[in-house]
């Protein structure tokens, strides 16, 4: 946990692939602690062919059947077929877009929004942002893409600093 806020948690992504890759961790983590998740992302990289969005977007009911019988991922079938669902959108939006982080960032006005929290008690579950991000999904054809999933990835992707002002990270995500 700590080398992952250390080194990610909050650093401003533009890489598809890895945004993708936290779409379907975040999508995983509902109604889990992310630390469950994060112990197995290696996993999941395995498991989801590191990722790729055109691979994953071509999986059958056969390998959805064969992922739900993976003890190193979170087996609940609609989040194992949401992560399939969702590449699938992923790919309609990256091609009208040209990327899926042009799409993403608009949400944001392209800049990472800076909040400055004092305390942990004061890090939101959503915002006005991953409303609208979460409505535009939907919209599009992702699953499980609620607001708080949403602003839980954004605070991943960068899309939002919410490291602590008290925090080292706070200053230095913002140098990227």
């Amino acid at each position: 946990m700590t080398e992952y806020h250390d080194t990610e948690w909050g650093v401003p992504l533009h890489d598809d692939r890895k945004l993708f890759e936290f779409l379907v961790l975040d999508a995983a983590q509902a109604g889990l602690s992310w630390r469950t998740v994060l112990l197995k992302r290696e996993n999941y990289r395995s498991a989801f062919d590191n990722f790729n969005p055109e691979k994953v977007a071509r999986y059958t009911d056969h390998r959805l059947a064969k992922l739900l019988q993976n003890p190193g991922i979170v087996r609940n079938r609609l989040k194992v077929r949401s992560a399939v669902i969702n590449a699938r959108a992923f790919l309609q939006v990256r091609d009208e877009f040209g990327s899926f982080d042009r799409y993403i960032w608009q949400f944001v006005g392209g800049r990472p929004l800076v909040n400055r929290l004092q305390s942990l008690n004061h890090i939101p579950a959503t915002s006005k942002e991953s409303d609208a991000m979460s409505k535009d999904m939907k919209r599009r054809g992702f699953t499980f893409c609620g607001s708080t999933i949403c602003y839980a990835f954004m605070q991943a992707a960068g899309l939002v600093n919410d490291h602590l002002v008290t925090c080292f990270r706070h200053r230095e995500v913002q140098s990227h």
